[in-house]
């Protein structure tokens, strides 16, 4: 039953993967300075491609307002509220973004291997699994990790083994002559490992294609995240204790293992996830719908793609477009990033930028400046508050902006 207190019966969370919006005050530390990726992709468009980024309804919202967006007009009326966050966890990654919006920022690093693992601990994985051995174990581009050793990896039937700046044990595999479940297997044990290592995230990255018969390797949305449990409680346990669902779209349930996301919709790619967000806006009867947008990050930000991380930016405007005048009375939508992504930068790796925080309601009756929040986990405690009436728990940390929108 709903909670009579709450100022909102239903709330659409969308985080749009790797979208920041500056770099943060702490970004030398990372060597990130200078570091924009909304803005920056805004200039390198514009330079490229003669016009500017077609983001009315962002705009609308106070986009430009977090970060000039080259050539964007000036919205002739701005509704909602903007405002962008600093994170204040030890990273720049999908988990400990997540994690900190929900109230569990990550306070010691995940341990990263720049250099690769080391080898007894892989070959202890290698032994558990009756591996013939793996092909790479380094820091690389697993784009160009598997160019380089797909065709050996389907000779050898070696997984290829890989990380990189950030907290993660990636494994990429053959779809085919490896086989998914096996994949996903295999990395399933290798949680147990990285638990021990404190290594944030365990992930597959499937692929298919062979090149020696005309077929480019291609990655498929098949991919699965095995992450560590998060510290404690987050906003998302606490909702379900207090009888307010909680529905996942994208790889949202991945990022928590599970705990309080008791439904999740799996998506491929952001042209789905955006098919599943406008049926919810429709189906969605209560609670919180929180979706991860992957695209962004995972083939546009990291592969350094300004042309395709601008079209997935004005595909999601469009749906924007259409999902706010759906939007209910006790309704609200959130939109932020976990982290940048800046397609311009230097690398391939994750940018340690400010966040956006962008919304709408239609119980707001005029624009609202959040300001530069202290922690992504002020969204989180907001959500909660709307859904609820009241604050989160301890240990959940967060400041509600609640009362600033209404």
């Amino acid at each position: 039953m709903k909670n009579q207190t709450a100022k909102f019966s239903r709330v659409f969370w969308v985080v749009l993967d790797g979208c920041g919006v500056g770099e943060a005050p702490d970004a030398a530390a990372f060597g990130d300075l200078g570091a924009n990726t909304l803005g920056n992709l805004a200039i390198q468009f514009l330079q490229k491609f003669g016009r500017p980024l077609h983001i009315p309804h962002l705009l609308q919202l106070g986009a430009n307002n977090l970060t000039p967006i080259a050539g964007g007009s000036e919205p002739t009326r701005k509704i909602g509220f903007f405002g962008k966050a600093r994170e204040k966890s030890f990273g720049k990654d999908t988990t400990s973004g997540h994690w900190e919006m929900t109230g569990t920022p990550v306070e010691t690093a995940f341990a990263t291997f720049p250099n690769g693992f080391p080898e007894e601990i892989v070959q202890r994985w290698v032994t558990e699994n009756q591996l013939p051995g793996v092909l790479g174990n380094c820091a690389a581009s697993g784009t160009e990790i598997i160019e380089k050793l797909g065709e050996e990896h389907i000779r050898s039937g070696k997984p290829i083994l890989y990380t990189s700046a950030d907290s993660v044990w990636q494994i990429a595999a053959h779809e085919t002559s490896f086989g998914l479940d096996r994949l996903n297997k295999i990395a399933f044990s290798a949680r147990k490992i990285c638990d021990e290592l404190q290594i944030s995230r365990v992930i597959t990255r499937p692929f298919v294609g062979n090149p020696a018969t005309g077929n480019p390797f291609k990655r498929t949305y098949n991919r699965k995240d095995y992450s560590q449990h998060p510290k404690h409680i987050t906003i998302l346990d606490a909702l379900g204790n207090a009888n307010i669902p909680v529905l996942g779209i994208g790889k949202i349930s991945n990022i928590f293992a599970g705990s309080g996301v008791p439904q999740n919709i799996d998506t491929h790619g952001n042209t789905h996830g955006l098919q599943v967000l406008e049926q919810q806006v429709s189906q969605f009867e209560h609670g919180l719908a929180y979706c991860n947008l992957i695209d962004f990050d995972m083939l546009y930000g990291h592969r350094r793609d300004v042309q395709g991380f601008a079209s997935a930016l004005e595909e999601f405007d469009v749906v924007l477009g259409k999902i706010i005048p759906q939007l209910k009375e006790q309704d609200l939508i959130l939109l932020t990033a976990d982290h940048g992504n800046d397609p311009t930068y230097k690398g391939s790796d994750h940018t340690r930028e400010f966040v956006p925080i962008l919304g709408f309601s239609p119980q707001m009756n005029q624009c609202v400046d959040l300001g530069v929040r202290a922690s992504l986990g002020d969204m989180g405690a907001t959500i909660f508050e709307a859904l609820t009436g009241t604050l989160p728990p301890p240990p959940i940390t967060g400041e509600s902006f609640l009362g600033n929108l209404l």
